[in-house]
């Protein structure tokens, strides 16, 4: 198998290691910038190896609905298909499936859904999810999970867990693609802790070759999720990586770094960029404000993106406020730059051992409004 993963060092839970994969190695710990229909939105595949992303995450839900998987597949797969060089990971469409709960009906066997675009109907199973996942062809997939609401009572989520047991022994049992991918399984159970252990257990028994932790950042409080990542991170084995689906601002990424997880998606740093919401080492800043109408500053003097090196706070205020296409890019390059570099410098503590003096120095300023 062309995957492999190497602990390289500890800094109290908080890990340093190396994925390795066809199209490339990726250094722990990792933000993957979302690319749902195969472009992270605002940005090109050169623009985001320039913002040092390692790896970026697609979407199965959304590109088997558009252009969809065949078509995918006859152009050789996802990382032809968008001209992206380095290593890609796909989601199993469940949180999707969850999203659309006016539109689908669990079974069993799997999941029948009505397109939120024209209403067709379809039906996700295990298999197919298989199926649709290796034709896309990135490095690393997801087995197909149902993700509970939140909140659901503690006999849904149980019911839900053991639907998911079942279709990842499933998918396993249907993957062929062994040499050129990998395929996680995906720890269930809410908030409760008996239920996430259940989960972590009989998919370890599967010996999956790494983790991910769903049903997380879906509305839940701040600590359950932090209790819920610490626990399942003292269960799952110390020589595979640990995926957090879904996760999220600069400081849950660190606070969760400091309880052993290795890799994290969100749409958060696209999204806000584009409303002008613009992430940075000093805190937040709301690029609309007033005050910057005459800030000829960089949004950060000590950030090297390109829209720091080229361009101040005053301009790209007015083309967000004009709604300009630039503006967005400008944003998105930016805040996607500082979370690779917050991962990198997140990285290097834990080399060095100083994580928890790293986490105390950058805490209390991530959540604040820039001046």
């Amino acid at each position: 198998m062309a995957f492999s993963f190497e602990l390289q060092a500890h800094s109290g839970k908080a890990r340093a290691g190396k994925i390795s994969t066809n199209h490339g190695d990726i250094l722990t710990p990792v933000f993957m910038p979302v690319g749902t229909l195969g472009t992270v939105k605002a940005m090109s595949p050169k623009e985001l190896i320039e913002t040092s992303a390692q790896i970026i995450l697609g979407n199965t839900y959304h590109l088997y609905m558009r252009p969809g998987h065949e078509l995918i597949r006859r152009a050789g797969g996802l990382h032809n298909f968008i001209n992206w060089p380095r290593p890609m990971l796909t989601d199993s469409g469940g949180f999707q499936v969850m999203s659309l709960a006016a539109l689908r009906k669990i079974t069993p066997d799997g999941v029948r859904f009505r397109s939120h675009i024209d209403g067709s109907l379809h039906y996700f199973t295990p298999e197919y999810v298989m199926e649709i996942q290796e034709a896309l062809g990135a490095d690393i997939i997801m087995s197909f999970d149902e993700c509970p609401p939140y909140p659901a009572t503690r006999e849904y989520v149980e019911k839900s867990l053991w639907t998911t047991l079942r279709w990842a022994e499933r998918g396993l049992r249907a993957f062929k693609n062994q040499q050129n991918q990998a395929l996680f399984g995906i720890v269930q159970g809410g908030i409760y802790p008996d239920l996430r252990e259940k989960s972590a257990l009989a998919l370890m028994d599967l010996d999956f070759p790494g983790y991910s932790i769903g049903g997380l950042a879906v509305g839940e409080e701040k600590e359950d999720m932090f209790n819920i990542t610490e626990f399942l991170n003292d269960i799952l084995p110390q020589e595979k990586p640990r995926y957090l689906m879904g996760v999220g601002t600069p400081s849950d990424l660190l606070n969760n770094v400091a309880r052993g997880v290795d890799m994290f998606d969100c749409v958060m740093p696209t999204r806000n960029a584009r409303n002008g919401s613009i992430f940075t080492r000093h805190g937040k800043m709301i690029i609309k404000a007033a005050r910057y109408k005459e800030d000829f500053r960089p949004i950060d003097p000590q950030c090297t993106c390109y829209a720091c090196t080229h361009f101040t706070r005053a301009y790209i205020r007015h083309l967000i406020g004009m709604n300009e296409i630039l503006g967005m890019r400008l944003t998105t390059i930016h805040s996607l730059h500082f979370y690779q570099e917050l991962m990198a410098m997140a990285r290097a503590a834990i080399l060095e051992d100083r994580y928890a003096d790293f986490l105390a120095e950058m805490l209390p300023v991530l959540d604040l409004i820039v001046d």
